[in-house]
């Protein structure tokens, strides 16, 4: 996933209309004037001049909450650029909220699900629940109610898809 916090780059060229892009320079390059072999030994400039370029994604580009847009060259800065744009939401912010917590809770009922058989053994035969299952179990309840109520503070949608859950180890 692409969460970084620096410029993305990669390498694109316009070949007669037909923008390919690599994650770096590929050693075939298609060109407009033919097929160039061992590009990387190649400068920066000999790949300007056969029209390879940087392609700059935004630092702040999030794939959880944007999209991008169209590639473009930018002849001021020479680089191919793709805009961020906002991803279309098809919910509510409280069945984004509702969604968020039942998967976090979903979580919590798995790692309580691993320690379940002590409770089973206790009511069935009497046998005591070790102090620190029911502590680890008791942490997970209140990591959960925990989360549940911070997700319910979150104000947009974008918070929501970015809110960093709790580790449950």
């Amino acid at each position: 996933s692409l969460y970084c916090k620096t410029e993305i780059i990669m390498k694109a060229i316009n070949n007669q209309g037909i923008i390919t892009i690599h994650q770096s320079v590929p050693h075939t390059l298609q060109t407009p004037t033919g097929t160039i072999m061992n590009a990387p030994a190649l400068s920066d400039n000999e790949l300007k001049e056969l029209g390879l370029f940087d392609l700059i994604i935004p630092a702040d580009f999030d794939e959880r909450i944007h999209d991008l847009g169209e590639i473009y060259f930018d002849s001021t800065t020479s680089v191919f650029k793709k805009d961020i744009v906002n991803k279309t939401w098809t919910k509510t912010i409280e069945q984004y909220k509702d969604q968020a917590i039942n998967n976090f809770n979903h979580r919590v009922g798995s790692e309580l699900a691993k320690s379940d058989w002590y409770i089973i053994r206790e009511m069935e035969n009497g046998t005591e629940v070790p102090s620190e299952i029911t502590s680890k179990r008791q942490t997970l309840r209140d990591t959960s109610n925990a989360t549940e109520i911070e997700i319910n503070e979150l104000i947009t949608i974008e918070e929501i898809i970015t809110y960093d859950y709790p580790n449950l180890d």
